[in-house]
Formats: structure tokens, sequence, C-alpha cells
């Protein structure tokens, strides 16, 4: 670990790992401080009770779906999930109604570890991809 609490790569990969396993039902890998952002809205989400209430919103509220990855790329204190959220549209999202339909939707997320735990996440979400999909417009 570096002195500014950086964990090496694989330590990185350790605990992004042991959080994406957990398809989004365990913080126990997030400081008591994380945040996650929205980065196309600004939103913040604090706390690791506060980060499950985005993750319960996104994938079981406002999408019954789940996360496919398609590449991690981790090094000293950073990864880098990319993928897709792949499922159905049940619920309110970006002011579109739920329309039932079958999405699939680009998603990346570049998350910080320090100590050990997952200090912040940065949730790039392509909206426009999900307008289209569900025939909303972009």
């Amino acid at each position: 670990m570096s002195e500014d609490g950086h964990p090496g790569a694989a330590r990185t990969r350790q605990v992004v790992q042991r959080y994406l396993d957990s398809d989004h039902g365990d913080t126990s890998a997030m400081a008591p401080d994380v945040v996650f952002r929205l980065m196309a809205t600004g939103d913040e989400y604090r706390t690791p009770e506060g980060v499950q209430g985005l993750l319960d919103f996104f994938y079981h509220q406002a999408f019954d779906a789940t996360a496919e990855r398609t590449r991690l790329v981790v090094d000293d204190g950073t990864a880098v999930f990319e993928g897709y959220v792949v499922g159905r549209h049940t619920g309110e999202f970006a002011g579109v109604a739920a329309t039932g339909k079958q999405v699939r939707i680009p998603l990346a997320v570049v998350y910080d570890v320090r100590d050990g735990a997952i200090v912040e996440g940065r949730v790039y979400v392509e909206i426009p991809a999900f307008l289209a999909q569900v025939g909303a417009g972009a």
C-alpha cells in the first residue's frame, strides 16, 4: 500500500471484485463515508446505506436488471468497470414511465479504493441509449 492509502492493483481488484460478485447486494466493501456520483445528473449518494438505496432503485425499481461486465481494468487504487445494464424497464427513469421494454444500456463505473474499501464510485449511464431503446427519443 502506498503512503496515501492506495492499495496495489491486486488488493484493488480483490475489493472491487468482492462488491461486483455480490450483484450489487453487499456494500460491506465500501467505506463508511463512500460516495457514488451519477455523472449525468450530479446526484450524490453517501454512506453504504445511501449507495444501497441507489442500487436498489436502479436494479430493482426503475429496472429489473443486472450488470453485465465486458471489461474490468484495475490499477493501484482505481478500477474501471465497463458493461451494460441488462433487463426490463419497470419503473420511472430519466423522466420516462415504465415501458416494460427490454433494455441494454451502456454503463461505466470508476471505483476509487483506499484503505481496503471503495471510497468513491463515478457512474456513467448512457441515458440517450436508454431513451432510444424505449422509444422516447434522445
